[in-house]
């Protein structure tokens, strides 16, 4: 008997009804959940959220626009939103391995100018997004991780079913089991966040991907540090661009100064590299010893961690924002503008117009079909106009850092001085992040230097700062197509790049004497960043969810 039969001697699944189902209460699944009940307070909502709570996976630098927070609550100030430090002051660095030129402020680009935004914590603002959508009468199920997308005979979404839990690593019920629900509505929004699991299931079974360019993505390690006072200088915000990154390799860092003489330190590397050598971990511990650097956090106490997956492919990269019985919305979908390295407006922005469709149409008696009114109204949505003046920003990056510096000067400074909005010509790119690794030894290997322990450190002792906890008998969430790959592709060619891409030393060869290298993967270490789904370059690594309520646990981040 397989474990499939034994599960379905459990029976069916309790299932609960809504009017809408909303997976993930990160900024884009929770602005989807107040909108609709401001609209339609006589409705009901549901939004299930794999962390331990609202925010507990929530990871972003962050410096953030409060134009669609002031669509949701005009009142946001009043109502106490954590959004309590102005940016004063714009820096924009270029690194050589021991100088910093700094960009004059007349030459800052559009999409680098931060007045009127604010540096923040989105931990503390979803949280506080949150605590809202409760006021409103939302229900919050936080440790539930919707697993599976539920179809209804038309081949339209019906809603989705929550992971079973209390299953062990063999996948058989233990005597903890808990058979997962399934949560049904007329619509179903997707809110996951980057690289999404059911996100990516719906663009490749809908295809809402034909015709668009392939997604790209980053990678964004973040560190909070608490400095001495006399380095901190609230409202700071400083963008560096140039090294540690070759010429080929796109990347750059930040470091945001907060209230409380805390500092956010973050490196961002495009997963489009191709040096299998390069580890985006190392990279931004290298970043830090630069002296432009030091001088921020040197002295200091490191108190925070995370890594996370980043969509940086922008307009032309973005799928089909809907499909029969639900929507994408935020990171799920890719709205986020790497040009100005922001995407909670975004989120929050989408999430307030697939409410506003789907209030709409359920008004009008329909429910199961396509919300076309959503990418409707997002076509004549100021977030549209943003996202398509900066719509070439990654494309010009793969031809190199010397010319995407170049022609996002031309596009977003000299432009917009002669009154043009957006290009008049649009770049295309073909090739997905997976597929652009050279062959290991086509290329130089990367000799990174040690940690020091104060400002540059070690993989496992910055996991253990990010609250990172998995139930450890439960089947693992980091699953192979073919358990052979890892060796016989990935090692032989690319000398085991996932030993190097995973920020949280999830992927390890190790030698036996009898079968020579193997994989181990320590799934307990994961950080839900997605890198490996996205840049295992035979995509035989699927990134699914584990048990609600692990993972990292970030504290104000």
């Amino acid at each position: 008997m397989t474990p499939a039969d034994i599960l379905a001697q459990f029976g069916p699944r309790e299932a609960m009804s809504y009017d809408l189902v909303v997976v993930g209460a990160g900024p884009g699944g929770l602005a989807t959940a107040i909108r609709f009940k401001q609209l339609a307070p006589e409705r009901s909502v549901v939004v299930l959220e794999k962390g331990s709570e609202p925010g507990a996976h929530i990871l972003s630098g962050a410096v953030m626009d409060p134009r669609a927070l002031a669509e949701l609550f005009p009142d946001w100030q009043a109502r106490g939103a954590p959004l309590l430090q102005p940016v004063t002051e714009d820096e924009v660095l270029f690194l050589s391995p021991t100088d910093a030129r700094a960009t004059p402020q007349w030459l800052i680009p559009r999409c680098l100018h931060n007045q009127g935004n604010y540096v923040i914590s989105l931990g503390a603002v979803t949280q506080w997004l949150a605590a809202q959508a409760e006021a409103l009468g939302v229900e919050i199920f936080p440790g539930f991780a919707a697993a599976e997308v539920l179809f209804n005979d038309e081949g339209g979404v019906r809603g989705v079913a929550t992971g079973d839990l209390g299953l062990g690593k063999d996948g058989l019920p233990t005597d903890h089991f808990q058979l997962g629900m399934e949560l049904v509505a007329p619509y179903t929004v997707f809110a996951e966040g980057a690289r999404g699991q059911l996100g990516k299931q719906l663009i490749a079974h809908y295809r809402l991907d034909q015709g668009r360019d392939p997604q790209s993505y980053a990678l964004g390690i973040k560190e909070l540090w608490e400095v001495e006072p006399a380095r901190a200088r609230p409202g700071l915000v400083v963008h560096t661009a140039g090294w540690p990154m070759d010429e080929h390799t796109y990347g750059g860092g930040f470091l945001y100064h907060l209230p409380g003489n805390l500092v956010t330190a973050g490196f961002v590397t495009g997963l489009d590299y191709q040096n299998p050598w390069i580890s985006p971990f190392e990279e931004m511990q290298r970043w830090k010893t630069h002296p432009a650097i030091r001088a921020h956090l040197e002295g200091g106490k490191r108190i925070g961690y995370g890594a996370r997956a980043i969509t940086a492919g922008g307009l032309l990269s973005l799928p089909k924002l809907v499909f029969p019985g639900g929507a994408l919305v935020g990171c799920d979908a890719g709205t986020l503008n790497a040009a100005r390295i922001k995407g909670s407006h975004a989120a929050i922005k989408t999430g307030l117009l697939v409410a506003e469709a789907a209030a709409a149409a359920l008004q009008a008696g329909r429910g199961g079909d396509e919300l076309v009114a959503y990418p409707e109204a997002f076509a004549r949505s100021w977030l549209f106009d943003e996202l398509n003046g900066s719509r070439n920003f990654k494309q010009w990056f793969k031809q190199g850092n010397t010319v995407g510096t170049l022609m996002t000067g031309v596009e977003q400074w000299l432009l917009p001085k002669l009154g043009l909005k957006s290009p008049p010509w649009t770049v295309h790119h073909h090739t997905p992040d997976h597929a652009r690794l050279h062959a290991a030894d086509q290329v130089p290997r990367i000799a990174y230097p040690r940690p020091d322990g104060k400002l540059t450190f070690d993989r496992l002792s910055s996991v253990f700062i990010s609250n990172t906890n998995h139930e450890e008998n439960q089947p693992s969430h980091l699953t192979l197509k073919d358990a052979a790959v890892p060796v016989a592709l990935n090692l032989a060619r690319y000398a085991g790049p996932e030993s190097r891409y995973c920020p949280a030393g999830v992927y390890e060869f190790v030698s036996t004497d009898e079968r020579g290298e193997r994989l181990v993967v320590n799934a307990q270490n994961c950080v839900h960043c997605k890198t490996c789904d996205i840049k295992d370059p035979s995509q035989n690594i699927v990134w699914v969810a584990p048990e609600g309520g692990g993972g990292p646990n970030y504290a104000g981040m």
